[in-house]
């Protein structure tokens, strides 16, 4: 294995737990925003970030109505993409940073400084909780416990290829 410790000889069996549980969590808050956002033909992007108030001038190019549908995809299918990529474990350490970016537009988009959402949220929310928990799995290789990062790490192709190596962790 080309000198890499294993994942299992590294963390004891209680942060593996909670690694396995983190990424199913994660799978299902991406995977649920994309069935309201990929089966929903009201859904558009650029009408959510019409609303922003801290970083309005930050998002406004981004709500133009002819880059409407190319965001909407974007954003509808990426949740679906990170949520499919968490659940099975396969390349988690690129989708838990595009979650960590994610939640941090959507952190700025909800922001009314200093409040996010509503003057329940100071500062923090759940959406800078959630890019902690994100950060977590990158940092431990989620994908690696119970996932197919684990597998696909002992590929020819992916022992061959830098990039791979590390996108696989």
């Amino acid at each position: 294995m080309n000198g890499l410790v294993k994942q299992e000889d590294i963390m004891d069996s209680t942060t593996r737990r909670f690694v396995f549980a983190f990424r199913f969590l994660m799978a299902w808050v991406f995977l649920y925003a994309a069935s309201h956002q990929v089966f929903n033909p009201m859904f558009s992007a650029a009408k959510f970030l019409n609303s922003t108030k801290t970083f309005h001038d930050l998002y406004a190019p981004l709500t133009d109505p002819a880059f409407d549908p190319v965001l909407t995809f974007l954003v509808s299918y990426g949740h679906l993409a990170i949520g499919a990529s968490l659940l099975v474990g396969l390349a988690v350490r690129i989708s838990s940073l595009a979650g960590v970016a994610l939640m941090l537009m959507y952190w700025t988009a909800h922001m009314e400084w200093p409040y996010i959402e509503n003057h329940n949220n100071f500062i923090v929310d759940y959406h800078i909780v959630y890019a902690t928990v994100c950060l977590f799995l990158f940092a431990n290789n989620a994908g690696h416990v119970c996932g197919l990062d684990r597998f696909a790490a002992k590929l020819a192709m992916v022992e061959k290829h830098p990039l791979l190596r590390k996108v696989i962790g």
